[in-house]
């Protein structure tokens, strides 16, 4: 059996949030072990344009994520893959089970974010990667000047249609109620973009195709209660986000929807020695600013949890 590897501290996604926790811990001495079952960088490998993230006017998501790799490189973190299944309380420390192994440390911090919702209709899981994508920057080159559907109403649909419509012939936004609920600048953008049109008080019904590729989305006007449809070689779904939080259930750190319940100003979750950070934590906004924000009070208040220890992991 393979021996359980100790740390100072174990934390569980290398998005933004999992990434400066890892530079705070480490420059301050700790041991740290960063775990993700994916790429570092989270949902900013999912994102075309950053303009909201101090020090860059625009920089493209996974450029962003290179860079903050880059500083967890420096500071010599111990970063491998491996899917958490579960965690299991052992006095003051917290062993987390994964598909690669076992770890050991007396504080935790989880920061495994959130991915996006499916709709639930006929055609999305049938044709996922033949047209259907949740990720514009990702996939939006292979629909260069085609028709587009963008399935939503927030930010994340109105400013990946607009990325979109610098690639396709149109962009069309299909969301349920008749006003966005993205920022102002974004439905700006949107509103002045010749090639975006827009479907309002539509309930998207099936994603249809030739049963190799897309060809549009039907849906019902609300208000006249008509069957439509829009025709697409590209549906990209963006209706909201669920936590990654499936592996901690049986901690008693979640509410009843899967969302991390930890203190705003120390990140601290009820259970001694555990942080919760990032999009996986209940709250109202999730940005990269505020996930990195959180990162760095997680590892500060690490370091000061670990100080009220008399067991440190051997260096």
């Amino acid at each position: 059996m393979t021996e359980t590897q100790k740390f100072d501290v174990i934390i569980i996604g290398a998005g933004p949030a999992g990434m400066t926790t890892a530079i705070y811990a480490a420059r301050s001495n700790l041991k740290v072990l960063l775990l993700d079952r994916g790429i570092y960088g989270g949902q900013m490998n999912n994102t075309a344009a950053v303009e909201n993230y101090p020090g860059y006017v625009s920089i493209l998501g996974p450029d962003l994520a290179q860079k903050m790799y880059e500083g967890v490189k420096k500071f010599q973190v111990d970063y491998r893959y491996g899917t958490v299944n579960r965690v299991e309380i052992q006095g003051i420390n917290k062993e987390v089970i994964t598909d690669e192994g076992n770890f050991i440390a007396p504080a935790l911090v989880v920061a495994t974010g959130a991915e996006h919702r499916k709709i639930g209709i006929p055609g999305e899981d049938e044709y996922s990667g033949r047209g259907v994508s949740y990720c514009a920057v990702c996939d939006g080159n292979f629909f260069k000047d085609e028709d587009i559907v963008v399935i939503g109403g927030g930010d994340s649909a109105v400013q990946e249609g607009t990325y979109l419509a610098n690639l396709g012939r149109s962009v069309t936004i299909i969301h349920r109620r008749d006003q966005l609920r993205a920022q102002k600048i974004l439905q700006e953008q949107a509103f002045a973009n010749s090639k975006i049109n827009f479907v309002w008080n539509a309930d998207v019904q099936t994603i249809v195709g030739d049963g190799n590729a897309v060809s549009g989305v039907t849906y019902q006007d609300k208000v006249t209660k008509e069957l439509k449809k829009v025709p697409a070689k590209g549906v990209f779904i963006y209706v909201g986000v669920v936590p990654l939080t499936e592996a901690f259930q049986n901690l008693g750190i979640l509410d009843e929807n899967g969302w991390i319940l930890s203190d705003p100003v120390t990140m601290a979750t009820k259970i001694p020695g555990i942080y919760g950070i990032g999009d996986a934590r209940k709250k109202d906004l999730r940005q990269i600013a505020n996930a990195v924000g959180e990162g760095a009070t997680a590892g500060n208040e690490v370091f000061n949890y670990l100080q009220t220890l008399t067991i440190r992991s051997d260096k």
